[in-house]
């Protein structure tokens, strides 16, 4: 381990794996522990008891990190309700531009961006903080390349929207504001490995200031520059990308100022050695998580192949959104914080679910003006609800095992 300053831990896919042994041995011993602790076969008192010590661990971990989600979620909710005020149109061209689009970049970035979450965490674990960094540049060049590449996904979007099968009107106005948001793409590219960097060192709260700023700013200039000074979707992507550069700028500017430690020790040639094998792990990451995020895609696109396009596809824009900013809330862990999470979690997406029912007839009408969209989004809602209550539930699940 004396020797680890002087040799990158990615040597390749085999040597980053190396190293956990120790580390997991502890774990695996910690986890013993805690089973033997918290006994299937402990009274009822004493689970709740440990239960609510559990909770309240888990919230310590996972509120800044809820919280941040919530924020940066809520940059593209918050465009999605200006765009329905704006015409139903414009709606659908949102929904289309940012479910299938930016939809399929988002879903592969995430994906390669992930890759840095088990190197970065190996390192930090392995005390070679100076690895942080590197691994952040490395993940900057290659998602950075991609990004690249899927930039030629928003200079054709028109063309391909039309092969696929939507309408005229709808392929024109979403090829349009894709081409106005290639600089979010970018702003992916940086920000995803900027993420796992302070995640592995639990600078979450840094995040969900910077977020939390960016998410007010964002609404009001989407106010006033969608709807006061009437530049509709072209203020919207001059609002968004501002929004996301904005986030990934202070970000930037936090790391810099030393505020990391010997875990940013500047730019360094080291980024760009053991490419090959850092692209192999980020591209099994991007294409396992991915499918996560591509249904939503699917589900957007089905339903421009309905009759009245810009109605159904409004409207199912709206139910992915919401869907997705009421399941963001949902934290992940192992062996018996499992149990709390999945339970914390079915709470959750049942409360939500319950308020959602209650003001069926009114939250549509903060996404449209449409009446024949809010009839829809209102039948869809007993769906909409199963949906969120399924996920809260299957997410937290599927962390566990990720992690497992």
């Amino acid at each position: 381990m004396e020797d680890g300053e002087h040799r990158p831990l990615l040597s390749s896919i085999e040597d980053e794996f190396h190293n956990l042994p120790h580390d997991s041995q502890v774990h695996d011993t910690a986890s013993y522990d805690e089973e033997d602790r918290v006994g299937s076969n402990k009274p009822i008192p004493y689970f709740l008891r440990e239960f609510y010590e559990e909770s309240k661990k888990l919230w310590y971990l996972a509120a800044p990190a809820i919280l941040t989600t919530v924020c940066q979620y809520s940059l593209g909710a918050i465009t999605q309700v200006f765009a329905g005020h704006l015409g139903t149109t414009e709606l659908a061209t949102f929904s289309v531009e940012n479910s299938i689009i930016a939809g399929f970049g988002y879903g592969f970035m995430w994906g390669m961006g992930s890759a840095l979450e088990t190197l970065c965490g190996i390192a930090f674990g392995a005390g070679q903080l100076e690895m942080l960094g590197i691994y952040m540049q490395r993940s900057w060049v290659i998602l950075n390349a991609t990004a690249l590449i899927l930039m030629f996904l928003y200079i054709f979007a028109t063309p391909i929207l039309k092969l696929i099968g939507q309408t005229d009107t709808i392929s024109k106005e979403a090829g349009i504001f894709a081409l106005w948001m290639i600089p979010q793409l970018f702003a992916y590219a940086m920000n995803y490995p900027i993420t796992k960097f302070l995640q592995a060192q639990n600078k979450f709260m840094v995040m969900t200031v910077i977020s939390a700023v960016a998410l007010v700013f964002h609404t009001i200039f989407s106010w006033l520059l969608m709807l006061k000074l009437g530049w509709g979707m072209v203020g919207a992507a001059v609002v968004l990308n501002s929004s996301w550069w904005f986030i990934v700028l202070a970000e930037l500017l936090y790391i810099f100022r030393g505020a990391c430690g010997r875990a940013w020790n500047g730019f360094s040639w080291m980024a760009f050695q053991n490419l090959w094998g850092f692209l192999k792990l980020s591209l099994a990451s991007a294409f396992m998580l991915a499918l996560e995020t591509w249904y939503i895609t699917v589900l957007i696109l089905f339903a421009g192949y309905l009759k009245n396009t810009e109605v159904s596809v409004g409207a199912s824009g709206i139910c992915v959104r919401v869907s997705n900013e009421l399941g963001a809330s949902h934290p992940k862990a192992a062996k018996f914080s499992a149990v709390v999470v999945v339970i914390t979690s079915f709470l959750i997406g049942l409360f939500l679910g319950l308020i959602l029912i209650v003001t069926a007839k009114q939250y549509p009408s903060w996404f449209s003006t449409d009446d024949e969209v809010i009839e829809i989004v209102y039948k869809l809602t007993p769906l909409l609800v199963i949906c969120i209550v399924v996920l809260n539930v299957q997410l937290p699940l599927a962390g566990t095992y990720s992690n497992d």
